[in-house]
């Protein structure tokens, strides 16, 4: 004899979804197609150091956005209160990155510095607006939605409550 198979236990807090890294894909091809179209730009009007500075750029800011997002995630999962700190303490790191990568390029070098600064502004702005849609057009849950209502209660001529707000029929 077979036992019936039991119902699936309900989910506890430490049984979550993981959170979601999908936009990273989203960003990461957005920032491709940027970068298709304002490397050769860039090429032609600043030569090839400024068409480099653009690939650079563009890499370093996927590279950013991946990081913290991955970190993000990872602290996360461990307890949701864990997120902002993990946030703001990448974003510091990024931010000193960032500014020893520009302050270690030479002034007068082939890398167009200038043009590489303001990729990566372009960049986390196209980033941060891939972010903005992304949240915005999901349907994201900040507390546990409620149970649906039970099929058929007792009251109603077809076994339905009956609903409060509609006056009966006088026949």
């Amino acid at each position: 004899m077979t036992a019936a198979p039991q119902p699936a236990a309900p989910a506890t807090p430490e049984a979550r979804a993981p959170w979601d890294l999908a936009f990273l894909r989203v960003g990461a091809i957005a920032s491709a197609v940027a970068t298709a179209v304002a490397a050769p730009v860039a090429g032609v009007i600043g030569g090839w150091g400024s068409a480099v500075a653009v690939l650079v750029g563009a890499a370093t800011v996927v590279a950013f956005f991946a990081v913290s997002g991955v970190v993000i995630a990872w602290a996360g999962g461990i307890q949701d209160a864990l997120a902002l700190p993990a946030a703001l303490g990448t974003f510091l790191v990024k931010l000193l990155v960032l500014f020893a990568l520009l302050g270690a390029l030479p002034e007068d070098g082939w890398l167009d510095r200038p043009v590489l600064a303001w990729t990566v502004i372009a960049g986390a702005l196209l980033w941060s607006g891939v972010q903005m849609r992304w949240v915005w057009t999901r349907q994201v849950f900040y507390v546990a939605p409620p149970a649906a209502p039970a099929a058929t209660r007792a009251g109603g001529p077809d076994g339905a409550a009956p609903d409060p707000a509609r006056p009966a029929s006088d026949g």
